[in-house]
């Protein structure tokens, strides 16, 4: 039987509320200070890929952002984002589907994804990634995306991952895009225990 990633999702959130998932951030620090050095404004195109549950949408809209997209498999985790914003969630437009067969009639300024693209362990799945990427992102675009670290887990969720160092994930992008920056970070998961993060940032090469 073929792995069903739709599946394994709903059933981590009916079985788990945000908070107990160990990936889970009250307050998404570098991913709001990669999104502030891009120097976007607030009527900017945003994306959070596999943003479901995620508070920085929350934080995004707080700070006046009006062009809003939550992207994930699981309909169960936007819907406890969707319950905690309340009417704001009006205000957010909430895309069900798998970020590998993603089709979309808009191109955004910010591609955001903390904790997706390393999950694709098969290089059929990272081609597949890239290819809606580079379709759904404008030329001059900006990515922020995070990924466990080399020495960072091995596994999350129960499924195997893909650790990277910025180096690495800079050969997975190719020659169309320029990493303008990167930082470290140590989360700690809702049970005290450390998960080594990587983030990059960067810039779509117009040609």
């Amino acid at each position: 039987m073929s792995f069903d990633c739709k599946n394994h999702w709903e059933n981590v959130y009916d079985q788990k509320k945000p908070v107990e998932v160990s990936w889970y951030q009250v307050e998404p620090t570098v991913s709001l200070e990669f999104i502030a050095s891009t120097g976007i404004d607030y009527t900017a195109k945003i994306i959070d890929v596999g943003g479901g549950a995620s508070a920085l949408v929350d934080k995004l809209l707080d700070q006046g952002f009006q062009d809003l997209t939550v992207l994930d498999i699981s309909s169960k985790a936007m819907h406890y984002a969707q319950e905690r914003l309340g009417r704001r969630a009006e205000n957010v437009r909430w895309v069900e589907a798998d970020v590998t067969a993603f089709e979309s009639s808009d191109q955004y300024d910010v591609w955001h994804d903390r904790a997706v693209f390393h999950f694709l362990t098969d290089a059929e799945d990272r081609a597949k990634y890239m290819r809606r990427l580079e379709a759904a992102l404008k030329p001059g675009g900006h990515i922020v995306i995070s990924a466990f670290a080399i020495n960072g887990p091995p596994k999350c969720s129960d499924l195997e991952i893909k650790r990277y160092s910025p180096e690495k994930i800079k050969t997975e992008f190719g020659d169309s895009f320029e990493l303008v920056n990167s930082a470290r970070e140590v989360h700690i998961t809702p049970w005290n225990k450390e998960q080594k993060f990587i983030y990059c940032y960067f810039k779509k090469i117009v040609k």
